[in-house]
């Protein structure tokens, strides 16, 4: 239930046909309940997914020219902010000067930061926007990084527990983030290892699972002393970490991680207490972002298998690039299918919530943290 007067920000990329970026965060918004505001850095004709696209980025020049009208008009309202894909620094750090000047103005407004940058390796915005995220996490109140940009932010590559808790610690203590979380993450060998019975489903096979983890050092939290762990180096509290496997679905979807980060948005509400003891404000909002985007995207690939035959032929590469309406007609039989699953993600239909269970001994298990603060 979304509280009276709750107005969010949406900055971030904009598609023509599909559902990326704000196509993909916006209605799901909406359908919370909220009024949203939009400001696109990107104007597409559709996500690149399709192999061809046209359009144009929106410059800095042009941000900043947006974000002073609309404050002489006293337009500049939000009382939660988002942020996707912006593709480069001098429009970033636009961006960061809003952000800096909105939470000055309100202290309380939550902000969810989503640092689009890359995935699997490979850098998807331009070199000099790394450093910004950097510098702009501490105003986050969630930040909601891939496996890969966990990486970058924190510095650390991901390799074992010590380094999974290095990094976290680095969000926490040195940029000063209450909330995090990691969606999507591989199920490598030494996190499988690592992870609880209690987290694992039956009969588990690591290769049809991935893992997301959420991670919060907020107020709530903290109050649950019998849940925190603490650093085994200085016996500070370090942070309540949840986690959940999430069954593969197969195909190729683009979107995924903007939705997941409008529904987390949508479903944080750090004033409530969560009916299970064992969870957090993150964890209980985690748990819902999770739940209602698989089942929006098990009703998109349902809907995906029922397709005429062109529209689901596998991937050639060879092929692909022969004849390019073959990945053309392949994607857009993926987009997800926000507007028929609406019912979803209001909640209507959702029989079994995927609850993020407690990792305890995530801060003291196997290894030793480095100093996060040298």
């Amino acid at each position: 239930m979304v509280y009276e007067f709750e107005r969010i920000l949406s900055i971030q990329s904009h598609v023509v046909f599909g559902y990326v970026g704000g196509k993909a965060a916006v209605f799901p918004l909406q359908l919370l309940g909220y009024d949203v505001d939009v400001v696109n850095t990107v104007n597409f004709s559709n996500h690149s997914g399709y192999g061809r696209s046209g359009g144009s980025k929106t410059t800095a020049e042009e941000l900043n020219a947006m974000f002073e009208i609309m404050e002489n008009n006293e337009l500049l309202v939000p009382t939660r902010l988002l942020t996707g894909y912006i593709p480069g620094s001098e429009a970033l750090r636009a961006v960061e000067k809003l952000a800096i000047k909105l939470k000055h103005t309100r202290p309380s407004m939550i902000y969810l930061l989503d640092p689009v940058m890359g995935d699997a390796g490979r850098l998807y915005v331009a070199p000099d926007v790394v450093p910004v995220y950097r510098e702009m996490l501490p105003l986050a109140t969630i930040i909601t990084p891939n496996w890969y940009e966990a990486e970058l932010l924190s510095q650390v590559e991901l390799k074992d527990m010590a380094s999974l808790r290095r990094a976290l610690s680095i969000l926490h203590q040195q940029y000063h983030v209450p909330n995090v979380v990691i969606s999507s993450i591989p199920l490598t060998p030494w996190l499988v290892n690592a992870l609880p019975k209690a987290i694992r489903p039956e009969n588990f096979d690591s290769s049809k699972y991935l893992l997301c983890i959420s991670s919060s050092t907020s107020a709530q939290a903290l109050s649950h002393t019998h849940l925190l762990a603490h650093s085994p180096e200085n016996g500070a509290a370090m942070s309540t970490v949840h986690a959940q496997c999430v069954p593969l679905i197969p195909g190729y979807f683009s979107g995924v991680g903007d939705l997941f980060s409008a529904l987390l948005l949508g479903h944080f509400h750090p004033t409530d207490t969560p009916d299970n003891l064992n969870a957090t404000t993150l964890s209980s909002a985690v748990s819902q972002a999770l739940t209602k985007t698989h089942a929006v995207l098990l009703l998109t690939q349902g809907q995906a298998q029922n397709l005429p035959e062109e529209e689901r032929l596998p991937t050639d590469d060879e092929l692909d690039k022969s004849i390019p309406l073959r990945k053309t007609r392949r994607a857009r039989g993926r987009e997800l299918a926000l507007v028929r699953g609406q019912d979803l993600i209001r909640g209507h239909g959702i029989t079994h919530v995927r609850e993020m269970m407690l990792w305890e001994g995530f801060w003291n298990s196997g290894g030793e943290i480095e100093d996060s603060t040298q």
